[in-house]
Order: C-alpha cells, then sequence, then structure tokens
C-alpha cells in the first residue's frame, strides 16, 4: 500500500466517523454511514438532493464523481447553517476535520430545508461562486478526464498535421497525480502574458502516483509525454533544444556564463515540462532496431498506421518542380536546395510515387545515413556506439523489475535512467561502477520505459536524440482532432483544413 492509499484511506475513516454522527443529528440511522454507496444516498437525503436524477448520473461518472461529492458536501453543511465562502471552503478542503466537527460538536445542529433561512447572494458572490465552480470542474476534467492540445510542430506529419487541435486522454492510460498542484489554472509552466515567470509553486510537491487507466500503452499508440530532457532548462532557448544539447554543444560554462543567448538556468518538475507528442514505436521489454530507416521490433519490421515521411534526393533536368505540383502532392516541408539540380525533399512513400512520374523529374532517391556512420548529437553520445537516424540499434527497452549487467561500456546507455529518472547516485571510478555508494556490475529498473518517434522520421527530434521515456513521464492518448487550421492560410482561403476536423487519431 502506497503513501496515497494510505492517507485515503485514514481520510476515509475519519469522514465515516464524522458521517455516523452526522447521520443521528439528521434523524438517521448512525449504521446506515457505513454502508459504501448507500451512505451516499442517505447524504443526498439529508441534503435534499435525492430527487434529482443528475445527481446520482455525475455521482458514478469517474473523476467527474469527486466534484459532486464536494458539492454535497457543501449541500449538507448548508443544513448546519454554513453559508460563507470560507466555510464552504474549508468543508471541501478538510472533509476528514469539518464532517468530524459537526457531528461531535453540541453546539451544530441540523435544519431541515423548510426550516433554513433564505440566505439571498449579492451579485459579487453569484459571479465568485461560478466562477470557483466553473474553475474546479474544468481542472479536474483536465487534470483527470481530457485536455486539449495543439501541434506546434512537424514532427508528425502527415498523421498530425501542425495547426491541428486534439483531445487526449488521461483516463486511458490513468491519470497522474500532480506533482505540483499549487499552479495557476490553465497553464503549464509560464504565467500567461509573461516570458519566463512560473506558473506554479513548489511549496508542495508530491511523489509519483497514477491511477489505474482504461489499458497500457500499446506499440504505435500516438502519446503525449513530458519531454524526458526538459528537467533543465535554458529559459530564453525553452523547447527549441534541450539544455543537455547546449552543453555538448557549446559547452557548460558558457550555457551557464552567456545569459544573452541562452538566459537563466532552470529546473522543472516532470508535471511542467513541454508536451511533446510522438509514436510510442516500442514499449518496455522490447528490443529495437532500426535498419536502413526501417524500424524492427522483437526482430519483425514495424507497420504502424500512420503516413511516414522521410527526405528523398529529387534529380530534374535542372528545372525547379512547380510549388503548385507540390502543393497537390501535399508537400509542405521546405525543400531545400543541394546543386542546381538535386533538391533534398520530405516525401511519404505515396508521394515519391507520384514524383517519379513528373516530366522534368530524372531520379527519387531515399537519403539514408549509411550503417556504421556514427552521428554525435544520437542518443547515447558516445561513440562506442556507431549509430545514426536511419540505422540505429539494438537497443533493449527497460522495463520494470528487469535486472540487468552494468559495465562501462553499456552504462552511457542507462546512466540517466539511474542517475536522474530513477534518483540513484552513480559514480564512476577506475573502471567501476557504483551506485549509491556500493560497487556494482548490476542494475534492476525501477520503472518501464517506452521508445517514441514522429512519423516525419526526418523532421522530428524523439528518442533517437534523447533516449527512453519514462513512466511517470505518460500525459494520456492522443484520440481525436476535432480542429486543424493552416497557419500559412487566411479564413477566405482554405484556412480551415474541412477534410481533417473530426478524425480518430
Amino acid at each position: 500500500m502506497n503513501i496515497y492509499e494510505i492517507l485515503l484511506l485514514i481520510a476515509l475513516i475519519l469522514c465515516t466517523i464524522g458521517l455516523w454522527k452526522i447521520f443521528e443529528k439528521a434523524g438517521e440511522k448512525n449504521w446506515k454511514a457505513l454502508i459504501p454507496l448507500y451512505n451516499i444516498f442517505i447524504c443526498l437525503r439529508i441534503a435534499d438532493k435525492h430527487k434529482k436524477f443528475w445527481w446520482y448520473f455525475f455521482l458514478i461518472t469517474p473523476f467527474i464523481n469527486v466534484f459532486m461529492i464536494m458539492l454535497l458536501i457543501v449541500e449538507i453543511i448548508k443544513h448546519f447553517g454554513k453559508f460563507s465562502l470560507g466555510q464552504e471552503a474549508l468543508a471541501v478542503l478538510f472533509p476528514y476535520i469539518y464532517l468530524p466537527y459537526l457531528g461531535f460538536s453540541s453546539k451544530e445542529k441540523y435544519c431541515s430545508t423548510k426550516d433554513l433561512p433564505v440566505i439571498k447572494k449579492t451579485v459579487v458572490r453569484e459571479w465568485v461562486d461560478a466562477i470557483i465552480f466553473a474553475v474546479i470542474a474544468a481542472t479536474i476534467i483536465r487534470t483527470f478526464l481530457i485536455e486539449a492540445y495543439t501541434i506546434p510542430t512537424s514532427s508528425m506529419e502527415k498523421s498530425l498535421l501542425v495547426g491541428d487541435f486534439l483531445f487526449v486522454s488521461k483516463i486511458s492510460y490513468g491519470p497522474r497525480v500532480p506533482e505540483t498542484p499549487l499552479s495557476f489554472p490553465f497553464t503549464h509552466h509560464t504565467l500567461p502574458l509573461t516570458k519566463y515567470t512560473k506558473s506554479y509553486l513548489e511549496w508542495i510537491k508530491l511523489p509519483y502516483y497514477r491511477f489505474h487507466g482504461l489499458e497500457k500503452i500499446k506499440n504505435n499508440d500516438v502519446v503525449v509525454f513530458n519531454y524526458p530532457d526538459g528537467d533543465t532548462v535554458a529559459n530564453k532557448i525553452q523547447s527549441n533544444e534541450s539544455y543537455y544539447s547546449l552543453v555538448r554543444r557549446f559547452g557548460r560554462n558558457r550555457v551557464w556564463q552567456d545569459k544573452y543567448t541562452f538566459g537563466d538556468i532552470i529546473a522543472r518538475p516532470v508535471d511542467k515540462r513541454e508536451n511533446f507528442i510522438k509514436r510510442c514505436i516500442a514499449i518496455s521489454g522490447d528490443t529495437l532496431q532500426i535498419i536502413n530507416q526501417k524500424v524492427f521490433i522483437n526482430g519483425k519490421e514495424n507497420i504502424n498506421p500512420g503516413k511516414k515521411q522521410f527526405q528523398y534526393i529529387v534529380t530534374t533536368d535542372g528545372s525547379r518542380i512547380n510549388p503548385k505540383a507540390l502543393e497537390r502532392l501535399d508537400i509542405t516541408e521546405t525543400v531545400m536546395t543541394i546543386a542546381q539540380n538535386k533538391f533534398l525533399i520530405t516525401l511519404t512513400d505515396e508521394a515519391a510515387e507520384k514524383l517519379k512520374h513528373f516530366v522534368n523529374v530524372k531520379s527519387v532517391e531515399q537519403y539514408i545515413q549509411p550503417k556504421g556512420k556514427g552521428q554525435p548529437y544520437i542518443f547515447p553520445f558516445d561513440t562506442t556506439y556507431k549509430w545514426n537516424v536511419d540505422n540505429y540499434g539494438p537497443i533493449v527497452i527497460p522495463k520494470a523489475g528487469a535486472t540487468i549487467s552494468v559495465n562501462t561500456k553499456n552504462i552511457c546507455l542507462y546512466k540517466r535512467i539511474i542517475n536522474v529518472f530513477e534518483d540513484n547516485d552513480l559514480k564512476i571510478k577506475d573502471n567501476k561502477i557504483f551506485i549509491n555508494g556500493k560497487e556494482t556490475n548490476t542494475y534492476t529498473f525501477k520503472m518501464n520505459y517506452y521508445w517514441m518517434m514522429g512519423d516525419n522520421r526526418h523532421n522530428s527530434a524523439d528518442s533517437r536524440f534523447w533516449g527512453f521515456v519514462p513512466e511517470d513521464h505518460i500525459v494520456g492518448k492522443a484520440i481525436f482532432v476535432w480542429l486543424s487550421l493552416d497557419k500559412n492560410k487566411s479564413l477566405f482561403d482554405g484556412k480551415i483544413r474541412w477534410r481533417k476536423l473530426f478524425r480518430v487519431i
């Protein structure tokens, strides 16, 4: 039993004790407080809400019922003459204290609905109540059920487009308890109308806990997650490039001292790191390998349901390709000129085939980084592993409870997991590995990890560039696109992509 379950159990016991005495004062049998669900019906009867059907409907709706319980507590304390906003707030925030107080205090008396005084609320109070109601309801929905997101980059083209507005289900994989619950409503990490001001306070930091979800993450799911490299940020760069990438390029001293270029270096908790959206190519326990751009999972080629894009070298007779023709092929990435008659174009397989038949096109060839040509900016950033974006691995995705052998050659694959994600003290001395002060040659993972990649394979900052995604970084599952806008067009010139609306991901 974890700390959340223990605290919840204690709170339920204290609330039940309070209801035991409240039921007595309301003329009900106190033993009814001990019967789950039935005690909720009695509470509705005490609050005189038992004849309203909509109460029952929302009380059985997951996570919305949390808000309804809050409302029910407010309705109960009104029958004890508590009408002020402060009293209602105390009862909602601390019911395990307030309900026992109402039940056991000899000063507090229950009044039936017909005996309650008529309280006329001021206009200000009406507005305050409405705003609080809306904020709490929306916060519960976006934290535990579903949240709206937009696609800011082309890393998932053509499956998801820049300007797509989508809903992400938090309940699919199980909603997380917010690590930083004290934050400004409806913001992520920065206050509105500011560049760098934090929208959250770290006075209270809760440990990771995820409620049970409707399903597990599967291969090829489109997943929203917090950026694993986003624990440290150069705030002038923000999400454009990882702090760790900047350090590798420019050196730590310059990144920390050149505030004009990089700004302040700040740390962010997990739930306040940038939100990314990619396709989960491999789940924990899988072995992943990329051979000439083809992804293999556990030795079998991965065929995902999205539309993948790669870069092609297109050779023409010297003339450029008509932009209108490119638009008809739905080519949205910038065309790069690499020679007078050679162009680097990002294409789907279908677009590449059609382009081959253009009269001024001589050849269309995939641009593939050769096997054995290592790229220094590719994870794990070690020359021992000569991997690149098109030829990568094999690599095993860590699984909770799995024990692996670690040595000075492969520790680069797992040191961030051991040191940062799973909070251990990792040191390497004299070619020996020490974890939490003890020499070791094995490590057992505490969490599951995932491998995320964009469908736009040559224009996606993904796991090939920063490694594994821990389970505590998972936000939710992308399920539905409700609006799609083309930022390059005006409202009367096709800004709304009508064919892309209301589509299931």
